[in-house]
């Protein structure tokens, strides 16, 4: 029996040391590569080259008091969150209504396969013409997320289960109820996929058009500057908070996609009732 129980012993604390080093290894690795960056800036030993991570968080702790920052970040999060929303809500009424309409598929597929290939340079020179610099981001952001969002819809769609439609046609199951309980358990690991690429694509490229067009009170404007003072560490200060704010909208925009939309292992129970 004591052999018994020390194998146990072993067996729990190999597990528990697996356990600890796999919620160990993400933050370890940050902190490989925020070393590994530290070293790179220490052997250049040239501030205007490249700093490192303390000197950029030092520049940025140094930013937080001013009220342009506040006032910098909202703005710029404002419009390129506008952006993404308004192409999300397009992207997906539009695949909606092009999977119940073949002709409309076949009529809106060159103008998605052009949005996808035009460089977006190509784009912000456009739209800095048509709407000026203060919505710059907002177009950019739109005309960047709306190709993927439309191009994910209709996968998800498409990936719908023909038998489960077929069930709920015999039962004579309600429109409403189909969306809720079949369509959607489909789309929604495709609009996630799809979210997670255009969010980040979103921010990259409404960050861009706002070095370009420099509307007042952005992050863009910021950028533009420290480039031209050749304020390095503001430059990777202003880099960081784009890849927080970032990050925090597409944690807000994946919760309210999961929050809003049922799971598949809801609709088993749900599409049995009455």
């Amino acid at each position: 029996m004591n052999w018994i129980r020390l194998l146990w012993a072993d067996s729990f604390r190999t597990i528990l040391s697996i356990t600890c080093m796999s919620k160990l290894k993400k933050p370890l690795i940050i902190c490989l590569w925020l070393a590994f960056w530290q070293i790179t800036a220490v052997l250049v030993h040239n501030s205007i080259m490249l700093v490192g991570p303390f000197e950029a968080l030092r520049a940025l702790w140094a930013l937080l008091p001013s009220a342009d920052f506040w006032r910098s970040v909202t703005g710029s999060f404002g419009r390129i969150s506008t952006g993404f929303l308004a192409a999300f809500m397009a992207g997906v009424l539009l695949g909606s209504l092009a999977y119940t309409a073949p002709l409309l598929e076949e009529t809106l597929e060159p103008l998605m396969l052009f949005l996808k290939a035009v460089p977006v340079a190509s784009f912000v020179i456009l739209a800095l013409i048509w709407a000026g610099s203060r919505n710059l981001s907002v177009v950019i952001s739109f005309l960047v997320v709306l190709p993927v969002v439309y191009v994910n819809t209709m996968a998800g769609l498409k990936s719908t289960d023909k038998k489960l439609l077929e069930m709920a046609a015999v039962f004579r199951m309600p429109l409403w109820r189909k969306i809720r309980f079949i369509y959607l358990p489909a789309l929604v690991p495709h609009l996630v996929s799809g979210c997670r690429i255009a969010l980040g694509m979103s921010w990259k490229s409404g960050a861009a058009a706002e070095v370009i067009g420099l509307p007042e009170h952005s992050i863009g404007e910021h950028l533009y500057m420290a480039k031209i003072y050749l304020e390095t560490a503001d430059l990777f200060a202003w880099t960081l908070v784009i890849i927080l704010v970032s990050a925090v909208f597409e944690q807000m925009v994946l919760f309210l996609i999961s929050r809003l939309c049922p799971q598949k292992g809801e609709v088993a129970h749900e599409t049995t009732d009455p």
